[in-house]
C-alpha cells in the first residue's frame, strides 16, 4: 500500500492542506515578485530613455562640430564647362572661370610596320593562312570576286588562294604577292569587283584589298604584323627582339624597370606588365598600323623617358625611333586675370590659389561659379536636434506622469516619483535654452533664432523660421559660436551633461546597473524562501505519511479483533 497517497488509510485529504499551507508560506515571495516586476519595468523604462538620450547626443555632436557651419555649396553657371566642389571653410565668393585650353596626355608613338614581311620571297606556296603574320587572323569561308565565290580554309596556302581566285574567275583575275612591298595584288584585263553581301571570310579586309574601279588592286599597306600572342623571338618582328641571351631582358619607362624574356614572354605579356607597373603610362599595340604606343596616364605637357637596359625591346618595337606628341596643359583665367596653368583638367588650390575649391574643366568656354554656405544642411542639423530633443522630453513625460482613465482610476507612470528622471527633463531644457555667456557674437540664446518654449511642457519649438533663416544668412559665425563654442556652446554643455548621464560611467548607466542587481537579488531571496517552503512542505508530508502508517496499523488491528471476536 502506497501510504504517500493522501488519505489512503486515514480518509483525510492532508495533501491539499499541505499545498494550501505552502501557498500561504509563499506570500512573501509573491510580494517580492511584485516588487521585482516594478524594478524590471523601471529598468526597461530607463533603458528606453538611455537609448533616446544617446540618439539625442548624436544630434548634439553634429552641432558641436565646427565643420557643420563651414560647409559649402557650389553653383556653376554653365555645367557643360565646369564641375565644382568646395571643402568646408572654403572662402565664400563669386568667380568667373574662362577655359582656353584643355589638358591632354602625351603619347609616344612607335614607328609603323615593325613586323616583318608575310614572306621573305614572292613564292607563297608554303605560306599557310592560319600561320601567316596578318594583323588579324584569317577566317575560313567564302569571299567574292566579280560575283564568283571563292572558298578558302585556314590550312590553305596563300598560293592556294591565288589559284582558287583564278579558277573561280575563269582565269580572268590573277593574284600575286610582292615580298618587296609586302602586298598582295589582283590583276585583270577589266575592272575587278570585290566582295558581296554573302561573304563569310574576312580575307579581302585582312589583305587590305578594296575596290578602285580598275583592273589592278593592291593591298593598301604592308601586310606583315606582329603576332602579339606568341613568344617575342617568334612574333615576326622585322628587327628581331633580343633579351641579351639570358632571358633577363630589361628596359625602363620613366625610370621604372620592366623585365622580359624573349623566349617565353609575348608582346601581350609585356604590354600587360607595363600597364600594371608604376611607370605611369598605358601601352597598346595597333595591329592595323603595326605599331606600339605609350600614353601618359596623366595629362599635361610631360615627357616619357625610355631606356633599353638589357636587350633591345624598345628599339625593336620602334618606340625609341618614334615620335612624341606632347601633351597640353590646362590654361584658364579667373575673373579676367592672367592665364593660369594646370597639368590636370582639375583645378586645385595649388593652381588657382583659392583654398578648398576644386574645379574640373569639361570643355572650352566661360562660366560663373559661386561658393556659398550650405545653410540647408546647417538648418537641418538644428531642426534634427530639436526633433530628438522633443522626443526625449516626450518620453520622459510619458514615463513620469500619471494618467486618469474614464473610471477615475489614476495610473502612475513607470518612473513617477523618480527624482532623477524628472530632473533630466528640466536640466536638458535649462542647458539648451538658457543664455550662453562669454560669446563674442550677438546671438547668446536659441530664442534669438526663433526657437522658443511654452508653458505646457519642456519642448523647444521653431516658432519663427524666418528668424533662423536670417541668422544663417547674415550672422552665421554667431550661430556657429552659439552652438559649437568649445567652452560655452550649447552643444558643448549638452554633450558634457549627456556624457555624465549616458556615458560608460554615467549616472543612468549606474542606475540601470543597480536596478539589474536589485532584480537579481530578489531572485536570490525568492530562491532562498522557496527552499524553506519546500523543506517545510516535505516535513509536513513526512508527518502525514507517518500518520497514515499508524492509521493503517490501527485499521489492521481493528479488522483482526472484529474477525476473532465476531464483532
Amino acid at each position: 500500500m502506497d501510504l504517500g497517497v493522501s488519505g489512503l488509510a486515514s480518509g483525510f485529504d492532508w495533501r491539499s492542506l499541505v499545498d494550501q499551507l505552502s501557498e500561504v508560506e509563499r506570500s512573501p515571495q509573491r510580494l517580492l515578485l511584485q516588487e521585482q516586476s516594478q524594478v524590471e519595468q523601471r529598468n526597461t523604462a530607463y533603458g528606453a530613455l538611455r537609448t533616446q538620450l544617446s540618439v539625442l547626443q548624436n544630434r548634439v555632436k553634429v552641432l558641436q562640430e565646427p565643420d557643420l557651419f563651414a560647409r559649402r555649396l557650389t553653383s556653376v553657371g554653365d555645367d557643360t564647362v565646369l564641375r565644382a566642389s568646395a571643402a568646408s571653410g572654403a572662402p565664400l565668393g563669386s568667380y568667373t572661370f574662362n577655359v582656353t585650353q584643355l589638358a591632354t596626355n602625351a603619347v609616344r608613338q612607335g614607328t609603323a610596320n615593325i613586323g616583318a614581311r608575310l614572306n621573305p620571297t614572292n613564292d607563297v606556296s608554303s605560306l599557310v593562312l592560319g600561320e601567316a603574320a596578318f594583323s588579324t587572323g584569317i577566317k575560313a569561308g567564302t569571299f567574292s570576286i566579280n560575283g564568283q565565290p571563292v572558298s578558302i580554309a585556314t590550312t590553305d596556302t596563300l598560293q592556294d588562294v591565288f589559284d582558287k581566285i583564278g579558277t573561280a574567275t575563269g582565269g580572268t583575275v590573277t593574284g600575286s604577292y610582292d615580298a618587296l612591298t609586302d602586298t598582295i595584288s589582283l590583276t585583270s584585263g577589266s575592272e575587278i569587283v570585290l566582295g558581296s553581301a554573302t561573304d563569310t571570310s574576312n580575307f579581302l579586309a585582312v589583305a587590305k584589298l578594296q575596290n578602285n574601279g580598275t583592273g589592278t588592286i593592291s593591298s593598301g599597306a604592308a601586310l606583315g604584323s606582329i603576332k602579339s600572342g606568341v613568344a617575342l623571338n617568334a612574333a615576326n618582328f622585322s628587327n628581331a627582339i633580343s633579351d641579351g641571351g639570358s632571358g633577363a631582358g630589361e628596359f625602363k619607362i620613366n625610370g621604372v624597370s620592366i623585365s622580359f624574356d624573349a623566349g617565353s614572354d609575348s608582346l601581350k605579356n609585356v604590354i600587360d606588365r607595363i600597364n600594371a607597373s608604376t611607370a605611369g603610362v598605358t601601352a597598346s599595340y595597333d595591329p592595323v598600323n603595326d605599331r606600339l604606343s605609350l600614353s601618359n596616364k596623366v595629362t599635361g605637357d610631360l615627357g616619357i623617358g625610355l631606356e633599353d637596359v638589357s636587350g633591345n625591346f624598345l628599339a625593336a618595337t620602334g618606340l625609341t625611333g618614334g615620335t612624341l606628341a606632347r601633351g597640353k596643359n590646362l590654361e584658364y583665367s579667373v575673373n579676367n586675370g592672367g592665364t593660369l596653368v594646370s597639368t590636370s583638367n582639375t583645378i586645385t588650390e595649388e593652381s588657382s590659389g583659392i583654398a578648398g575649391l576644386s574645379v574640373t574643366a569639361l570643355k572650352l568656354g566661360e562660366s560663373s561659379l559661386d561658393v556659398s554656405s550650405d545653410t540647408a544642411a546647417i538648418k537641418k542639423g538644428i531642426t534634427d536636434f530639436l526633433d530628438e530633443f522633443n522626443k526625449t522630453q516626450a518620453l520622459i513625460d510619458k514615463e513620469t506622469s500619471s494618467t486618469t482613465d474614464s473610471k477615475g482610476v489614476v495610473k502612475a507612470g513607470t518612473l513617477a516619483g523618480q527624482s532623477d528622471a524628472n530632473e533630466m527633463a528640466s536640466k536638458l531644457r535649462s542647458l539648451a535654452f538658457a543664455s550662453v555667456a562669454g560669446l563674442s557674437g550677438s546671438l547668446d540664446r536659441m530664442a534669438r533664432l526663433g526657437i522658443d518654449t511654452n508653458g505646457d511642457n519642456n519642448n523647444l519649438t521653431l516658432k519663427d523660421g524666418a528668424a533662423l533663416d536670417d541668422a544663417l544668412l547674415n550672422s552665421l559665425d554667431s550661430v556657429a559660436e552659439l552652438f559649437s563654442s568649445e567652452t560655452n556652446g550649447i552643444a558643448a554643455r549638452l554633450n558634457s551633461y549627456l556624457d555624465s548621464t549616458v556615458g560608460d560611467e554615467g549616472a543612468l548607466e549606474q542606475r540601470i546597473e543597480g536596478l539589474g542587481k536589485q532584480s537579481t537579488s530578489i531572485d536570490q531571496q525568492i530562491a532562498d524562501m522557496e527552499r524553506i517552503v519546500q523543506a517545510n512542505r516535505q516535513r509536513m508530508i513526512d508527518s502525514f505519511v507517518k500518520m497514515e502508517e499508524a492509521q493503517a496499523q490501527i485499521n489492521q488491528q481493528l479488522q483482526y479483533l472484529q474477525r476473532n471476536l465476531n464483532l
